[in-house]
């Protein structure tokens, strides 16, 4: 499955580039963590901290096609180092915010642009562009990954920190992480070969955007991906909620957040294959599938901690597994040259569905108490996005190989 992965050259940049994903992933999905200890500290409410957590989800969206955009124009290195940075600044910034005004600064704004800057559409981007053509989709499943091994790093770590030092020092300790992922910068792009250009590719930025978004292929797999956004983002801003709402200790909100980590790493080496072999519709199709299944059966069952683990290990297995189809397909449809812009666009539709997860289940929990409409829209949402996969534009595999 990794054999394209051998050459020296070709590993430094993909476990560079997962590296770096494996921080600023494992801050973003570890956020929901911090909800009760703010809000016992603040005093806000869950609602104004939904909020700034929403906006946050949005803002790590909006920022992608721009930072795609900028890696594509200027290269990726000084793009990577700033959204490290100001990652680091939110964090370090947050325990003296003391309003809904400040958080949806530092964490609606900071830290989700300086997540976002150094999130997928740049290091997916960046790292095409060093490598051989037989080689990106088990890289961008080995990439992918290392977002996954973030969270099942992150999760329990920072859960001891909030128990241990308080949630601010975590939030301290949070920023000297981010910091430390600055070197893997250097290594992602000096290693590999040059960037690969493409005369078909080099009809212009601009004229790229207008392209992709007037092809009804492209738009469909943003509504996909919008389903995918509200998803994760409902889970890993409210599941900790869910795991107190049914009398559960707040450990099992952060070994099950771990579990869909360690999951996904195995889900997303196996994405990068399927990518090779089958076509990407029909794996993507498969995946948003499967979770409308997974919800349906978490509602039939009995609220145990081996019932929130189970359903966690489910989850995870395509939990960001969803980003190597959809990066495929926008290769495949339009080309590397303009990927990080592109791939960019389908992030931030992802984001505004994260946008509404986050924050529609703040409301829900706030004048409803529980969360049941929600999972009924999750699962509804997730049926629709199997269905509309499966009329995109794709070229059967052996034709594909046939013109590579």
């Amino acid at each position: 499955m990794l054999r394209s992965l051998a050459k020296r050259d070709v590993l430094i940049v993909t476990l560079s580039a997962a590296g770096i994903l494996m921080v600023t992933m494992g801050a973003r999905q570890s956020m929901g963590l911090f909800v009760s200890p703010l809000n016992t500290s603040t005093g806000l409410g869950i609602a104004t901290i939904s909020l700034a957590l929403a906006i946050g989800q949005f803002m790590w969206g909006a920022i992608q096609p721009l930072a795609g955009a900028a890696a594509d124009r200027y290269g990726p290195a000084k793009v990577l180092v700033a959204g490290l940075l100001v990652l680091a600044l939110g964090s370090a910034v947050t325990p003296f915010m003391t309003s809904g005004v400040g958080l949806i600064v530092s964490l609606g704004l900071l830290s989700a642009i300086g997540s976002g800057a150094g999130s997928f559409s740049v290091l997916i981007g960046a790292a095409a562009q060093r490598l051989p053509l037989e080689a990106r989709g088990s890289a961008s499943g080995v990439i992918n990954a290392g977002g996954s091994f973030g969270q099942f790093v992150f999760a329990p770590v920072l859960q001891k920190l909030i128990q241990g030092v308080g949630w601010m020092g975590a939030m301290w300790a949070l920023a000297l992480m981010t910091l430390a992922a600055l070197p893997l910068v250097g290594r992602l792009t000096t290693s590999g070969k040059a960037p690969v250009r493409h005369a078909h590719d080099d009809t212009g930025l601009w004229n790229s955007v207008c392209t992709a978004m007037g092809d009804r292929s492209y738009l469909l797999l943003h509504a996909g991906f919008f389903t995918c956004g509200f998803h994760i983002a409902f889970l890993v801003t409210h599941l900790p909620g869910e795991v107190d709402l049914c009398g559960l200790p707040p450990s099992v909100a952060s070994w099950s957040l771990a579990i869909i980590g360690l999951a996904n790493i195995v889900g997303s080496l196996y994405a990068g294959a399927w990518v090779s072999r089958y076509r990407s519709k029909y794996v993507l199709a498969a995946m948003y599938g499967s979770r409308a299944l997974l919800v349906g059966a978490y509602l039939l069952m009995p609220k145990t901690d081996l019932t929130f683990y189970l359903f966690a290990a489910g989850l995870g297995f395509t939990w960001l597994a969803t980003v190597p189809p959809t990066a495929a397909l926008v290769g495949k449809l339009f080309g590397i040259r303009y990927l990080g812009t592109l791939f960019g666009l389908t992030l931030l539709s992802h984001q505004i569905g994260g946008f509404l997860g986050a924050y529609l289940g703040g409301l829900a929990i706030t004048q409803r108490g529980d969360f049941t409409w929600m999972w009924y829209a999750d699962m509804a949402l997730a049926a629709a996005a199997a269905l509309v996969n499966l009329p995109i534009r794709e070229a059967r595999m052996h034709a594909a190989a046939a013109t590579a």
